[in-house]
C-alpha cells in the first residue's frame, strides 16, 4: 500500500513514469466501467484516455484522506461516461436513419423483386401529409421522445401528441387495420 501512495505522490508531482504505471494498473478497469455505461468499446477507450488526462491535470485535487486513488479516478470516469451519454453527439449516434433513406433504397435497389413493393411502403409514406411525415419521422424513425420532437419542431407537446395519434389513425385507415 505504501508503494501505491508513493506512486500517487509521484503522479501528483507530474512524474510521467508514475502516470504510465497508474494508467497500466487501472485502464482496463476504468475502461470496463465506462463501457458498461456507453456500450461502445471505441468510445470507452477514448473516454478512458480523457479521464487519465483530466486526472493528470487535476491531480492536486486528489486527497488520500478522502479515499483511495482508484475510487477518485473511478468517479471521474463514471461522471465522464454519464456526461457523454447526455451529449448531443451520443444522442445523434443512437437515432435511426431518416425515413427517406429507406424509401430511396426501395426505389433504387435492383436486388429487390416486385413482391417486396407489394406491401406499398413507399406509397403509404408518400401519402402522409407533411405535418404527419415530420412527426412520424422524428418519433418512429429517429427515436425522439414526444418531448424531444416538440422541441425539435418548436410545437407544444400537446400538439405533437395529437398529431401522432391522428397520423397513426391515418396510417391505420390507409392499411385497412
Amino acid at each position: 500500500m505504501v508503494d501505491n501512495e508513493l506512486l500517487v505522490k509521484q503522479f501528483q508531482a507530474k512524474d510521467i513514469k508514475a502516470y504510465e504505471k497508474l494508467y497500466n494498473m487501472y485502464c482496463d478497469s476504468i475502461s470496463g466501467v465506462i463501457n458498461t455505461i456507453v456500450k461502445n468499446d471505441d468510445v470507452a477507450q477514448e473516454i478512458t484516455q480523457d479521464v487519465f488526462i483530466k486526472a493528470w491535470n487535476k491531480s492536486d485535487m486528489y486527497a488520500s484522506k478522502k479515499g483511495r486513488f482508484f475510487t477518485w479516478i473511478l468517479n471521474i470516469a463514471r461522471n465522464a461516461a454519464i456526461d457523454y451519454t447526455r451529449s448531443k453527439k451520443y444522442k445523434q449516434s443512437k437515432q435511426n436513419l431518416n425515413s427517406d433513406y429507406f424509401v430511396d433504397i426501395l426505389e433504387t435497389s435492383q436486388s429487390l423483386d416486385n413482391s417486396t413493393d407489394a406491401i406499398g411502403i413507399k406509397e403509404f409514406v408518400r401519402k402522409l401529409g407533411d405535418k404527419c411525415k415530420s412527426v412520424i419521422e422524428l418519433l418512429y424513425f429517429k427515436g425522439f421522445t414526444q418531448k424531444e420532437a416538440s422541441e425539435e419542431l418548436e410545437m407544444p407537446l400537446g400538439t405533437i401528441k395529437t398529431r401522432n395519434r391522428n397520423c397513426i389513425t391515418e396510417l391505420r385507415t390507409m392499411l385497412g387495420v
